[in-house]
């Protein structure tokens, strides 16, 4: 039989982006010809290359140069193509979203930002193509995971309701020293804004919202000492699937011991009308450094009772460290948050999904057992490999 082909276009070359593209070159069980563009055309074609050399399998991106107005312009990659995946800011998303419904292709984003969320909610209800949004790691893979594991448990203990579904993920480094406690692994602006947008959480089975790192608590995963905080975004959609059906539900943030409690320190320094997000970002910037090894922390848990009363949970862990992909190793950030893009990406250009796909509404066997989750999540238990020569930037 004659494997399909697809086009993907990658708007964004930055770590996940290019992320993204090496995965679906290495992993995809389809043909697939890749595009991968940027505002700043060397990155684009660095990328571009990095993904040429870093995959096995012989296939080659090209990179193109995403600037303003670029979708209206002839001979556009969007073109004959079948799905934008946007790795862009979440400012970006609306933008990339009306390019992808005007193309008749189908979309998937990483970003938590709500406001653009909601946007795009309103703007692909009737679209022809599948709109999956927020599919990186949280939002994305943790509330996939947790819907998995409410199933499991109303399969094992009968019980719909539940008192408890809890989202908790920390993207960390290895060390980390007073009084901060942390190295930035990720977007520094993404960590203060979550850090202090409003978050939504399900208490006494209705939705609400709740401030960010309100509510700091002490949690062990596999033996080692956390701390979790409320943060916002992480939860997705599942404080509005879940609402009726879980007394209790939130997305929390995980760090080590000592961290929130140097946050709330830094913003009680905050001037009087200051920007309380920029004043964050730059105060955690001038003495946090930002790491290449990292390691990423994911935990799920689902707690009701079952049939006889007893209180039970179902729960998973997961350590991933650093990733080897085709020729190079991916840090754990890459590689978690690219690969479930990748598998939305799969899942919709194999299947016939129109209109907007949020998070609860994942098929969640087919999207666990996928390609690109497999080989990242489930791999050894994603726990570090072998090291290779190249490490991705």
């Amino acid at each position: 039989m004659t494997q399909k082909n697809f086009t993907v276009v990658i708007a964004g070359a930055g770590g996940i982006g290019r992320a993204v593209g090496l995965l679906l070159a290495e992993y995809a069980d389809f043909g697939v010809t890749l595009f991968i563009g940027d505002r700043d055309l060397k990155i684009a074609t660095e990328a571009a290359d990095w993904i040429n050399k870093g995959n096995t399998k012989g296939i080659k991106a090209e990179a193109f140069h995403f600037v303003a107005d670029y979708e209206n312009t002839g001979g556009n990659v969007f073109n004959g193509a079948d799905i934008i995946l946007d790795c862009l800011p979440g400012s970006q998303a609306p933008r990339l979203g009306l390019i992808a419904k005007n193309y008749g292709l189908h979309y998937v984003n990483l970003t938590e930002y709500v406001n653009e969320t909601n946007q795009l909610i309103e703007m692909a209800q009737d679209a022809d193509t599948g709109f999956v949004l927020q599919t990186g790691l949280a939002p994305g893979f943790i509330n996939i995971l947790a819907n998995s594991l409410y199933k499991e448990f109303v399969k094992n203990y009968g019980n719909q309701q539940v008192e408890y579904v809890g989202m908790k993920v920390g993207a960390l480094t290895e060390n980390a020293e007073a009084p901060h406690f942390y190295g930035f692994t990720w977007s520094p602006i993404g960590v203060a804004t979550e850090y202090l947008k409003d978050a939504y959480v399900i208490n006494e089975f209705k939705k609400t919202t709740v401030p960010s790192l309100s509510d700091l608590q002490t949690i062990i995963i596999n033996g080692t000492t956390y701390e979790e905080d409320f943060t916002s975004g992480g939860a997705a959609d599942l404080p509005d699937a879940f609402s009726g059906i879980a007394k209790k539900l939130d997305y929390k943030t995980l760090r080590y011991p000592g961290h929130y409690g140097w946050v709330k320190s830094v913003l009680k320094e905050v001037p009087q009308g200051e920007n309380q997000v920029d004043f964050l970002e730059k105060k955690m910037l001038s003495c946090i450094p930002a790491t290449e090894k990292d390691v990423v922390i994911i935990y799920s848990v689902i707690k009701g009772f079952d049939d006889s009363g007893y209180l039970r949970s179902v729960e998973k862990a997961f350590k991933i460290g650093p990733t080897v992909v085709g020729n190079v190793t991916l840090r754990a950030i890459q590689s978690t948050t690219a690969a479930p893009m990748a598998e939305c990406a799969r899942m919709l250009l194999l299947g016939n999904k129109k209109g907007v796909i949020l998070q609860s509404q994942m098929d969640t066997e087919v999207f666990l057992n996928g390609p690109f989750i497999q080989s990242v999540y489930y791999s050894k238990g994603g726990i570090k490999k072998k090291e290779t020569e190249a490490v991705a930037v």
